[in-house]
């Protein structure tokens, strides 16, 4: 299949890489605003550079791939859909939870599938962890938690077009506590403060946060999250339930140091970004994309998903501004 990708920066230029090793895909067809980045993917995955999004959708391509900055992900996606191609687009859909309304209106029930990134759900451990919960051998669930530590603070420039932290970082919390879980969240907690990285103060943001979750079927989730941890980037799942306790990311190369007298563990190399840390995912996440290009599969994460991730972010961004619990439902509109 014929695929094109539109933006080419550190995840896009990834999504080409990977792209390009699917024996299903035949060519890509790629944009960026900046041309040295469009001629670099020219060169690296022999793929054909045009110059505007509007020339992708021209070049006869099966599917597309949305790697641009947050702020173009509603026209883009509006903009395949309207012309019949089925669209992966990083997440989050939009900046906000109200531009992002307007988007699942305009696709819902389109019949062109719009298929969301929110990689963890093809992560392998996370996978063995919603089954795990599924066939019912955890027993009822108490207790899970659920961490995002990056290594170092993102840049003023992307701060200041990120939405804040439980939108940009604490989404891809939200979202794997309720795939794994199956059920949703009905109230939140949340509290952060500013330990560092002076820009994220003065964006009016927090660069480290937690939040307690309740989800409806009463169990309880812990979220964990910070733009500071020189040691690595460590993304982590926990489960504790009646039966038994299982962990994700548990593994050689956790960003985390024992101190237990004759520990070795973990003994690897830390990961140290989220593409080292979900290269097997990504791959499995854009293989997926192919199968809903091919009719083969629907939209394994819906622009409806993205917008319930957005809900508990929204959430979250009240409470941590108001001190006190939210319910869902009070944030909840559209």
């Amino acid at each position: 299949m014929r695929l094109g990708i539109m933006g080419l920066g550190r995840i896009g230029a990834f999504h080409a890489e990977t792209l390009a090793g699917l024996e299903v895909v035949d060519s890509l067809v790629v944009t960026d605003p900046v041309a040295a980045s469009a001629a670099s993917a020219a060169e690296r995955f022999g793929a054909t550079v045009v110059d505007t999004p509007e020339a992708v959708f021209a070049a006869a391509v099966d599917g597309v791939v949305i790697a641009a900055a947050t702020d173009a992900h509603p026209h883009l996606v509006l903009a395949a859909v309207k012309a019949g191609i089925p669209v992966f687009c990083e997440k989050p859909v939009a900046r906000g939870v109200d531009e992002s309304l307007e988007v699942l209106r305009a696709v819902d029930g389109g019949g062109v599938e719009v298929h969301i990134g929110y990689n963890r759900r093809f992560d392998a451990g996370c996978v063995a962890a919603r089954r795990a919960v599924a066939s019912g051998e955890l027993g009822k669930l108490h207790t899970v938690r659920s961490t995002t530590l990056d290594p170092a603070p993102p840049p003023p420039a992307y701060v200041a077009v990120s939405g804040g932290i439980f939108h940009d970082c604490s989404v891809h919390d939200f979202d794997i506590v309720r795939w794994v879980t199956g059920r949703e969240v009905v109230e939140v907690y949340a509290t952060g403060g500013n330990r560092g990285a002076d820009h994220i103060r003065e964006a009016g943001d927090v660069d480290t946060a937690s939040a307690l979750l309740t989800l409806d079927d009463g169990t309880i989730a812990v979220i964990s999250n910070s733009r500071h941890n020189p040691r690595g980037y460590d993304a982590r799942l926990e489960l504790h339930g009646m039966k038994d306790s299982i962990a994700v990311g548990l593994e050689d190369r956790l960003p985390l140091r024992s101190v237990e007298p004759g520990a070795a563990f973990p003994a690897g190399k830390p990961h140290m970004s989220f593409m080292d840390r979900f290269a097997a995912a990504y791959r499995a996440e854009l293989t997926a994309f192919t199968e809903v290009v091919a009719g083969i599969r629907p939209s394994p994460c819906t622009v409806a998903d993205a917008v319930e991730a957005s809900w508990i972010a929204e959430a979250c961004t009240l409470s941590l501004r108001e001190h006190r619990p939210v319910r869902l439902d009070e944030v909840r509109r559209g």
